[in-house]
């Protein structure tokens, strides 16, 4: 009984060590997830998923014809929009992702200035996550709020090797983990049970780990994340110099020279502000030491010819 014990705890420890020196060694490098601008945050919860989007460990083996039929892949897109309002836009693409299935991962507005204005403007982003198969409806529907579109990006990652090969390391660990449970209802001994609950211990935490890595794909597959830069419209103004209105070269020159002269009278300023007190502080005593050291010396060389 013992050395049929010990054979049994000896076989699943193998088999759950190599699985678990695999997953160390390949897996944890390999499909560790993404930072959270990529893919959104680790602690977001996600909708439930329906069953028809996201592909089991069966679909996702990969062998002969069917290699090129199921793919996981993780899609992304990202936009930067020039909007009337970037409050009310993003407002707006919530309400669309929302309706749509999806759900807002960050929002954010802050006041800027723009040298053309004289009050600040509101500018933004924000990043959703909509169903993948939604992805190009999507950016349609963001892209027809905009005044214009200044950036297009979409990008995709095929992760089918690495979702298959957790799959298999899953398998691994949980064979070895349903011997342990074996060996360990048939333990007699305390020794025995305290290494082998261990063992079980150690296991399950690994199988843990695979299956969140694992579930982290099958949410990434299934929600494509879209990140949009909104900027404010800011209408040019047109430059007129008594009747002549530059065109071309010579409105650029015109406006480099207008942008130069203002940098200077900014500087004039600024000089003027922070140089003037300073130089009361500190240049009028350095002043009235350097002419009282000045007048000493000119008396000491007197000194010696009288």
């Amino acid at each position: 009984m013992k050395k049929w014990m010990l054979a049994l705890a000896a076989m699943a420890l193998l088999l759950g060590a190599c699985a678990s020196a695999a997953m160390r060694n390949g897996i944890v490098e390999s499909v560790a997830p993404a930072a959270p601008s990529e893919f959104g945050r680790a602690d977001l919860a996600y909708p439930a998923l329906d069953a028809g989007n996201v592909k089991t460990g069966a679909e996702a083996q990969v062998s002969g014809s069917a290699a090129s039929a199921d793919r996981i892949v993780l899609r992304n897109a990202s936009r930067t929009l020039v909007v009337n309002d970037p409050a009310k836009t993003a407002e707006e693409i919530g309400a669309l992702t929302v309706a749509a299935g999806g759900f807002v991962v960050n929002s954010y507005i802050y006041e800027t200035t723009y040298a053309e204005l004289d009050h600040p403007v509101n500018q933004g982003n924000i990043t959703v996550r909509v169903p993948a198969e939604k992805l190009d409806a999507m950016l349609k529907q963001f892209e027809a709020l905009a005044v214009e579109v200044r950036s297009r990006n979409i990008s995709g990652q095929d992760v089918t090797a690495e979702y298959t090969d957790l799959q298999s390391r899953l398998r691994n660990l949980q064979a070895a983990e349903a011997q342990l449970r074996e060996i360990l209802a048939s333990a007699t001994k305390t020794e025995d049970v305290m290494y082998v609950f261990n063992q079980l211990t150690q296991i399950r935490s690994e199988i843990e780990v695979l299956q969140g890595q694992i579930r982290y794909y099958e949410e990434s597959a299934a929600y494509a994340a879209i990140s949009v830069e909104l900027l404010p419209f800011i209408p040019t103004q047109p430059l007129q110099i008594g009747g002549w209105h530059p065109t071309g070269t010579a409105r650029q020159a015109l406006q480099s020279l207008i942008r130069g002269l203002q940098n200077l009278v900014d500087l004039l300023i600024y000089v003027g502000i922070c140089g003037i007190p300073l130089l009361v502080v500190f240049g009028l005593p350095l002043f009235f030491i350097i002419r009282w050291a000045a007048r000493r010396s000119r008396k000491g060389k007197s000194a010696p010819s009288a």
